[in-house]
């Protein structure tokens, strides 16, 4: 594959997966048989990374402000979060995915963290896909904990204040070992971030569609890739600036 071939390709993609709920309403259905629906969508996006060699898939699958939704709908998530757990790991592991977990874990239930610490460790050595679930998660909350990391570094003397920098803080952000994301997509047709992934998604790539979640297949997302070779990709250099770039890393 040449190299302007491989850089069409996010190696990172970041998802809000939004429209489960106006997608149950619109057929008259309780919201819980929309984020079931939803759940089958998660599976298309996967085989569709897996398929295009996306090296890493972060889902937004629960935010932190979501503990605050009707107590019903809530549980119902809870449910469908602990059955996914249990039906799906197993698949994912034969095929070589990784499976880790972002946010406020101490939230969930004892029954539901172990669950998230069993997908870990059966996935631990898997290569083929990194698939990060944000559940539980906030950006802001995500760039404070990195914070309060920093503090007690500085506090045990193992950091001076004046060493804190972008590096310093990146390193203890969410996902500091995976590439940041290249694409961002997000279904349901709001165009926001909604406290997903803020630090991380400075220079990424957004692509929005009114599509709501589990309306979602392979087409959809192709779309967003084909979007995504498009676009030239500055990091706040001029167009002249990564041609040359491009012309230097060409070989003779």
């Amino acid at each position: 594959m040449s190299a302007a071939a491989d850089s069409a390709i996010p190696r990172h993609i970041a998802v809000i997966m939004d429209g489960n709920g106006r997608w149950a309403q619109q057929r008259r259905r309780p919201r819980a048989i929309g984020h079931r629906a939803g759940a089958r969508a998660v599976n298309v996006c996967i085989d569709f990374c897996l398929e295009r060699g996306v090296q890493a898939l972060t889902l937004f699958a629960f935010s932190s402000e979501n503990w605050g939704r009707p107590a019903d709908e809530v549980g119902a998530l809870m449910k469908l979060f602990m059955g996914a757990l249990e039906r799906e790991v197993d698949e994912l592991d034969r095929r070589g995915v990784r499976v880790r977990f972002i946010g406020e874990r101490e939230r969930f239930s004892p029954a539901i963290r172990e669950r998230m610490a069993a997908a870990e460790r059966q996935t631990l050595g898997n290569t083929r896909l990194h698939l990060v679930v944000a559940a539980s998660y906030g950006g802001r909350q995500d760039i404070a904990m990195a914070a309060r990391a920093l503090a007690q570094d500085v506090q045990a003397g193992r950091l001076r204040a004046e060493d804190i920098d972008e590096r310093a803080v990146a390193a203890r952000i969410s996902l500091a070992d995976l590439p940041a994301p290249d694409l961002f997509i997000r279904t349901g047709g709001d165009h926001r971030i909604s406290n997903f992934l803020l630090w991380q998604l400075a220079y990424t790539e957004l692509w929005f569609t009114d599509l709501l979640w589990p309306e979602l297949d392979a087409a959809t997302l192709q779309q967003a890739l084909d979007d995504y070779a498009r676009r030239e990709r500055r990091f706040g250099l001029t167009s002249a600036q990564i041609a040359a770039q491009a012309s230097e890393d060409t070989p003779a």
